[in-house]
């Protein structure tokens, strides 16, 4: 028998997990920003920043892309979408596939495409309040982040043809956090999975550009994971909340998928 929400196209909402944690930096960390153009002796490639407070952050999508492109590759999925500047993904519309019923899917050219909205939300993840301190008192000529000089050699004269990039330091702290929606209780436990699955693999790959240059490398830390059923939402019943971590625990995220069956239970007969 088909578990609740698994009818084509029923968008149902059996509650929600909400994972929160800390990333921390093991090497710098660039994610570009916008180009302000080259200058004499400046920066060639620049980080993003939070325009309210000037601090480099680690945008959602970066997360949540180089997670989803990292899935795909494990699962040996058909990179079959141009999404254009030579870069191919996997997209589709079938609802058993484990990628794109987690982070969606957008429609594409065939007859029967159609959009899958994503269960996966990864939301900005900004400096902890010590790490800003920390970045904020460093005796560097940027502001929160350090410069790296990198050199490009030709292969036959051997000439460098240097190049500067911004960088958020070593040791530089982020808080996360990921919503994932509960829709159908076949589908819950293989989805945690595959998500922490995707954190472990990301801790070691490289997040944003230059990791095969020694930037990007990051660790997990999750602090806490917390179901909320959907009669939480309907009732405001604190029983409805569930920790699955114990207070002032902390879990590696191939821990925390150990707990996938553990979190899926709390839907079964949910309401």
């Amino acid at each position: 028998m088909a578990g609740r929400g698994e009818i084509m196209g029923e968008r149902t909402i059996l509650g929600k997990v909400i994972i929160k944690g800390k990333i921390e930096l093991l090497t710098g960390l660039h994610i570009g920003g916008a180009d302000m153009g080259i200058t004499i002796g400046g920066l060639d490639a620049r980080v993003i920043r939070d325009p309210m407070s000037n601090q480099p952050y680690i945008p959602g999508s970066s997360l949540k892309g180089k997670m989803r492109s990292l899935l795909e590759r494990s699962l040996d999925l058909e990179f079959n979408r141009h999404g254009g500047s030579g870069v191919y993904r996997h997209e589709c519309s079938k609802e058993d596939c484990p990628v794109c019923r987690l982070f969606g899917s957008t429609k594409g050219q065939e007859p029967d495409s159609r959009n899958i909205p994503s269960k996966l939300i990864v939301r900005d993840a900004f400096l902890t309040e010590e790490s800003e301190e920390e970045l904020r008192n460093l005796d560097t000529d940027l502001p929160y982040t350090e410069w790296k000089t990198e050199n490009a050699l030709d292969r036959v004269t051997a000439a460098a043809n240097p190049r500067s990039i911004e960088r958020v330091p070593k040791g530089a702290k982020f808080e996360f956090e990921m919503i994932y929606t509960a829709e159908t209780e076949n589908h819950i436990e293989e989805d945690l999975t595959n998500l922490f699955s995707a954190m472990a693999l990301l801790e070691d790959e490289y997040l944003g550009k230059g990791g095969s240059r020694g930037n990007g490398k990051v660790k997990f830390k999750i602090e806490s994971i917390e179901v909320r059923t959907k009669n939480y939402y309907l009732t405001g019943e604190e029983k409805e909340k569930h920790a699955i971590l114990e207070d002032g625990k902390t879990c590696t995220p191939l821990e925390a998928r150990d707990k996938a069956d553990e979190i899926a239970l709390y839907f079964t007969n949910s309401g």
